[in-house]
């Protein structure tokens, strides 16, 4: 029986590092994680959906739309909806096969 790594099955089945089909995988998949890291984190200080969204300032349905799918929603959210729960935010931004040139 042949063995296959996780790179190796993504490639076949989802396309290869860098096209548009692979790229949206990558993207939904860092989508639910952090879905699922609002939700943990919420829980993990004892508080309810409403309450998470009194202090950030929306509706509970916000906050559940948010841990069950954080595409559709802007970084001032997250980032508001991170604090509200005191927990660090690091963005990491890649440029790749890009020239910045400033005059």
């Amino acid at each position: 029986m042949k063995m296959y790594k996780l790179d190796e099955i993504e490639d076949m089945f989802i396309g290869k590092r860098g096209t548009i089909k692979r790229e949206a995988y990558e993207f939904e998949l860092k989508m639910d994680i952090m879905s699922d890291m609002i939700k943990k984190a919420r829980k993990e200080r004892n508080l309810t959906q409403e309450e998470l969204g009194e202090l950030v300032g929306v509706q509970k349905a916000q906050i559940s739309k948010l841990e069950r799918n954080a595409k559709n929603v802007t970084i001032e959210t997250i980032l508001k909806v991170f604090t509200a729960l005191k927990a660090k935010v690091n963005f990491r931004i890649e440029l790749q096969n890009t020239e910045i040139n400033v005059a």
